[in-house]
C-alpha cells in the first residue's frame, strides 16, 4: 500500500528518536499506534458498509430477474386453481364422468420403487 522499504523505516525511527527523544518515544509510539488502529477500524467499517451495499444491490438484481422469470412462467402456465381458472360446478358433473376418472386412476400401474444397491465400505461380503 505505502511500500515502505526497511531503510526508509530505519530513517524514520532515527529521525523520531532525535526529534522526540528517547524518553517520550514510547508514549509517541503508543499514540501513533492508537491512531493507526482507529484508522484501520474506520477503513474496515467503510469496507464492510460497501460490501453490504453491493450484496443488497446484487440481491435486488437477482430478485428482479426472478420476478421476470416467474412472471413469464406464470403467463405460459396459468394456475388452474386460481381466480382465472375455469369454473367447474360439481352439481352439473355426471356420475359417469366421476366413474371414468376413477377407472382411469385404477388402471394406472404403480411406479416401481427405485432400489439402489450400495456396496459396504469394507468391501464385498464373503
Amino acid at each position: 500500500m505505502f511500500d515502505v522499504a526497511p531503510t526508509e523505516l530505519l530513517l524514520v525511527v532515527v529521525v523520531a528518536l532525535v526529534v522526540i527523544g528517547p524518553k517520550d518515544l514510547p508514549k509517541a509510539m503508543r499514540f501513533v499506534g492508537k491512531w493507526v488502529g482507529k484508522a484501520r477500524g474506520m477503513a474496515r467499517h467503510f469496507r464492510s458498509g460497501l460490501d453490504t451495499m453491493m450484496r443488497e444491490a446484487e440481491l435486488e438484481e437477482l430478485e428482479k430477474q426472478w420476478r421476470a422469470q416467474n412472471d413469464a412462467i406464470m403467463r405460459e402456465f396459468p394456475r388452474l386453481d386460481g381466480p382465472d381458472a375455469p369454473s367447474v360446478n360439481p352439481a352439473t358433473s355426471t356420475p359417469s364422468d366421476a366413474s371414468a376418472d376413477e377407472a382411469a386412476a385404477a388402471t394406472k400401474p404403480d411406479p416401481a420403487p427405485e432400489t439402489h444397491a450400495v456396496p459396504p465400505k469394507d468391501g464385498p461380503l464373503p
